[in-house]
């Protein structure tokens, strides 16, 4: 089976789409410009499974290249079969090929090499033959015994036979590939504590067993973490007796012959010294390798609902970072995120300096007319946050605070980043500046940070970081091109993401706005240092230009489609002044409006009779009055044949010309804002409150309801109905009402429930 066969039957996909898409991805094309400008080719296949589209392709194309490697290594060793060639080339997985490649690999010395080297190889031979019936195998090996070769007697040989032939079974991929499904379907996974006395949040798995089958991935990655904090040991439980039994009977064919005995002997050592702490490994590598795989996801989707996170645009935030001891970062800024003032104020222990701190937070709240007040969720938060909601009882005008999360702040703070926009400005404070920033605009200000900083995922210190960073890199370049950028606003970090842009095009864009001033149109983009025709047609369609020469120029309507979007706006009778004003929200109606030539229906037709049903339901059809939304695509499909462009392209000019330079950020959930204060002691079981989804991991989501602490959703308590993730329910930044279902102050844990009628005990 070819590659691009095989990702349509694993991915579903029609083998037109597969092709094209590999077409665009081999000569150069970013997924977010495919998604989004090729969507003809690739029958609309959107960012997600295009990456995913391009990981098994990789995958698929490195496999490939394996097999031919593996071939031509046999090859040069003399042993290439082509039975042997064609199990390569029909292998579907890396492991079956590395399995079939296994007893031709060159290995360092083990005591299989060792035996041969002492020429016991031919007696191995005599053993795996069963042909002798009679007479004695210790008289036959005393030939072998050679003191140059280090053989002193009958029973060094034998042994050195026996090893030459567990090695040959454990090399044996077809053995390997049986007993490795033994392991995953009737293997058990048994953790016992090294010290079980010892406190640790890995006390669960002191005693604890499960189906490797069944095993869920986050406990997975806690086992592993556990273990390598040498808090458990771990070990797979497997019906060996079963295991030997069934190599035995593959292998002898000959209960009668003299050698039997050794050949089971060479067959239970080459499973127990070979294959099980070998395909132990394999095992634990397969389920850490899936859940690996599940926990980048899940980071990937929360990532992506953090960075699509609405904006809350032309308010001015007073952001404040918490802290006890050297008190809280305070920082003005403006409608545009422009720092105003920056001080420190100690309203906490030890210093509780809270009238102090309270006068100026209620001075700078009226002097840079403050809407919101952005506090970190780090260390003092809670405090903090009683603090500001008590000084805004003193507040005359409407003002609201929220709680952001700070991180990765400390990060950004430090970074490279940070010291180029602040260069003056203390490090303590940029962290309270990207706190406020981040609720302004979170995408705009997350990008200079590190994903893997974010803080939203599930053991994201315990996976494969190169996998992990190239997921979020993919996130992360998504959202910015799905959003895109006001090409005269943007800083270098954020043009660094849009598709087909580079840290150098990104610098030079920057560089020639400061020293030309603003961009009026999209062209002069290619006026840019070392910005080509290829990286112009890549990113043009994702930089907007508002207030420029072309009104199309803030819309996402790429300039390859310009002519065509004229002949549009030119049949519905608009104006690009129209345009410019944005006064095309009745454009459907307009398209609705167009007079086409419908299908005639010959009612003479009606008196005749008809040679089936089907003719019949025709000729209904026909007759019937349309809706409007059978109206309005039968509009786009002339439309799309007159003006000589694919129907998802024209589908996607027109939305864009509803509104123009729309935000799609604008239809995600608000973060609550809050005037009040909420205390442990003022919970109680029942109680409904609405909170905010802060992370969503396998087992359920932390939700925060206003408290220091976020309540836990157990995946058990977040539907009515039965669901496998939690992900198919909430997503983080969803607001959702939740009901308190215990309360543990001592441990400071809050179990919550979404369940409509929720749970009291």
């Amino acid at each position: 089976m070819n590659i691009i066969k095989q990702i349509c039957n694993e991915l579903n996909l029609k083998e037109n789409q597969v092709k094209n898409a590999v077409k665009l991805i081999d000569e150069g094309n970013t997924i977010p410009f495919i998604a989004r400008y090729r969507k003809e080719q690739t029958g609309s296949l959107d960012d997600v499974e295009l990456r995913d589209l391009n990981e098994r392709l990789s995958y698929l194309r490195n496999l490939e290249e394996r097999k031919e490697e593996v071939i031509r290594l046999i090859d040069e060793q003399d042993k290439l079969t082509e039975e042997l060639r064609e199990e390569i080339k029909k292998a579907e997985v890396l492991q079956r090929v590395e399995d079939l490649y296994r007893p031709y690999k060159q290995k360092r010395k083990t005591r299989a090499t060792k035996a041969k080297a002492k020429g016991l190889e031919p007696l191995a031979e005599i053993i795996l033959s069963e042909e002798i019936e009679s007479g004695s195998i210790e008289d036959i090996a005393e030939e072998y015994i050679d003191e140059e070769k280090e053989v002193a007697n009958v029973q060094e040989a034998i042994d050195g036979a026996k090893d030459i032939i567990a090695e040959r079974i454990s090399d044996n991929p077809d053995f390997r590939k049986e007993i490795r499904e033994i392991y995953y379907n009737e293997g058990n996974l048994i953790c016992e504590a090294t010290d079980s006395d010892k406190q640790s949040v890995y006390e669960m798995y002191y005693k604890f067993e499960e189906d490797v089958k069944k095993i869920a991935n986050h406990r997975v990655l806690a086992i592993n973490r556990a273990e390598k904090e040498e808090f458990i040991k771990v070990n797979l439980a497997v019906p060996e007796e079963k295991i030997i039994s069934i190599l035995s009977n593959h292998s002898i064919t000959n209960e009668k012959a003299i050698t039997t005995q050794y050949y089971k002997e060479a067959i239970e050592d080459g499973y127990k010294r070979l294959i099980n702490p070998s395909i132990e490994r394999e095992i634990r590598n397969i389920l850490t390798e899936r859940a690996e795989d599940e926990a980048i996801k899940v980071f990937a989707k929360n990532t992506k609902n953090l960075l699509l996170a609405p904006p809350i645009k032309d308010a001015s935030v007073l952001a404040v970072d918490p802290s006890f001891r050297t008190g809280c970062k305070l920082t003005a800024l403006d409608g545009s995120g422009n720092l105003l003032d920056y001080t420190t104020i100690y309203p906490n222990e030890p210093r509780n300096e809270i009238k102090k701190s309270k006068k100026l937070l209620v001075e700078w709240i009226n002097k840079y007319n403050i809407d919101i007040i952005a506090i970190g969720n780090g260390t003092a938060a809670r405090e903090t946050e009683h603090f500001v909601a008590e000084s805004l009882n003193e507040v005359e005008r409407k003002v609201a605070y929220t709680i952001v999360s700070e991180a990765g702040a400390s990060v950004y703070s430090a970074s490279k980043i940070a010291n180029e926009e602040f260069p003056k400005i203390d490090v303590s404070i940029r962290g309270a500046i990207s706190i406020g920033r981040r609720l302004q605009d979170p995408l705009a200000e997350l990008v200079k940070i590190d994903p893997k900083s974010i803080g939203v995922g599930q053991y994201q210190h315990d996976v494969n970081q190169k996998k992990l960073g190239e997921s979020l890199d993919g996130v992360v370049e998504d959202c910015v091109n799905s959003v895109g950028v006001d090409l005269n606003t943007a800083s270098k970090p954020l043009l660094e993401h849009i598709s087909g842009l580079t840290k150098s095009t990104a610098k030079n864009i920057v560089k020639f706005r400061d020293k030309n001033g603003n961009f009026t149109n999209r062209q002069q983009i290619l006026e840019v240092s070392r910005l080509g025709d290829k990286a112009f047609e890549q990113a043009a369609g994702f930089l907007r230009i508002y207030h420029g020469d072309n009104p199309l120029d803030k819309t996402g309507v790429h300039p390859e489609t310009y002519e065509n979007t004229l002949k549009l706006l030119e049949k519905l009778n608009y104006s690009l002044k129209e345009l410019e004003k944005e006064k095309l929200d009745n454009i459907k109606v307009k398209i609705l409006e167009i007079e086409i030539d419908e299908p005639k229906v010959d009612l003479a037709t009606s008196g005749k009779s008809f040679k089936s049903l089907q003719d019949l339901k025709k000729l209904n059809l026909n007759t019937k009055k349309k809706t409007d939304e059978e109206k309005y695509k039968e509009r786009i499909e002339f439309l799309s044949q007159e003006l000589d462009i694919g129907i998802p392209t024209l589908e996607d000019i027109v939305k864009e010309l509803r509104k123009p330079g729309r935000d799609p950020r604008e239809d995600m959930p608000a973060p609550i804002f809050r005037n009040d204060i909420l205390k442990i002691d003022d919970l109680k079981q029942g109680m409904m409150l609405k909170g905010t989804v802060r992370n969503v991991v396998d087992f359920g989501a932390f939700v925060d309801i206003g408290l220091k602490q976020d309540g836990l959703v157990h995946i058990s308590e977040m539907s009515d109905k039965f669901i496998k993730n939690p992900l198919d329910v909430v997503q983080v930044g969803d607001t959702v009402n939740v009901t308190i279902l215990s309360i543990d102050k001592e441990r400071e844990r809050i179990s919550l429930s979404m369940k409509k009628k929720g749970k009291t005990k």
